[in-house]
């Protein structure tokens, strides 16, 4: 099977996960993806992939947004998100992917062996927004971060998943005007684009299947060690 095929199937099996929880889409495959198509290609695709995917999923669930909190998580991260795009321009590649690698491995782990949730302060969550802001702008995977302070506001399901969809949606558009001007829009990577465009509307179906007929616990641990899987292929 050839690097684009790999990396059409990584997109679906990663959007599937998307679907069904609202984060974790690009997270997933962005570590296989680099590897496969580099790292301009892999971002170029994978944000309009988000960005089409996750309106999808804004709009068939647009009652179950929160407003209040879908404006406080954006306006954060679009702040940090500017930080980040500057880093991303400014210090070396490599190093910053396989500090990329450990936090993935650090966030699943974190995931997967700590269970407990610790209550932490309002002025302390702003900085994991801007953090998350800041991943994003760099690598497109703010969402590891941003569902710490998701999950402590946002308790029913549908809710969670309704409002952390249009902030990708809204957060990923503004990346474009980004990746245009740093090249990232060959043939090649609208190609693969085009390409996309069945696999996602396949992921979305799926993932709505499943969403409605499974546990979304059991697809929060299974994206968990995905995550795990993805931060250590990027070291290998």
């Amino acid at each position: 099977m050839g690097k684009q095929a790999l990396f059409q199937a990584v997109l679906f099996l990663s959007n599937v996960i998307q679907t069904i929880t609202g984060f974790a889409g690009t997270m997933l495959a962005m570590p296989f993806s680099i590897r496969l198509v580099g790292i301009g290609e892999a971002k170029a695709v994978l944000n309009i992939y988000t960005i089409l995917a996750c309106l999808v999923i804004a709009v068939q669930n647009r009652r179950y947004i929160c407003h209040k909190v879908l404006f406080r998580m954006t306006a954060g991260m679009m702040v940090g998100m500017a930080v980040g795009v500057w880093l991303f321009g400014r210090l070396p590649t490599e190093p910053l992917i396989r500090l990329y690698a450990v936090f993935v491995i650090l966030i699943a782990l974190k995931k997967m062996l700590v269970r407990k949730e610790i209550a932490l302060p309002s002025w302390f969550m702003f900085f994991v927004v801007l953090a998350a802001g800041i991943v994003h702008g760099m690598f497109l995977s703010g969402g590891a971060l941003l569902v710490i302070y998701a999950s402590g506001i946002l308790k029913e399901k549908k809710e969670f998943r309704a409002t952390m969809a249009p902030v990708w949606v809204l957060l990923n558009a503004f990346l474009v005007l980004s990746h245009y001007r740093a090249g990232y829009y060959t043939g090649e990577t609208l190609a693969a684009i085009v390409c996309s465009v069945f696999p996602l509307a396949c992921s979305v179906f799926l993932g709505n299947i499943l969403y409605r007929k499974m546990n979304r616990q059991q697809f929060l641990k299974l994206t968990y060690v995905l995550l795990l899987i993805s931060g250590i292929s990027l070291l290998i």
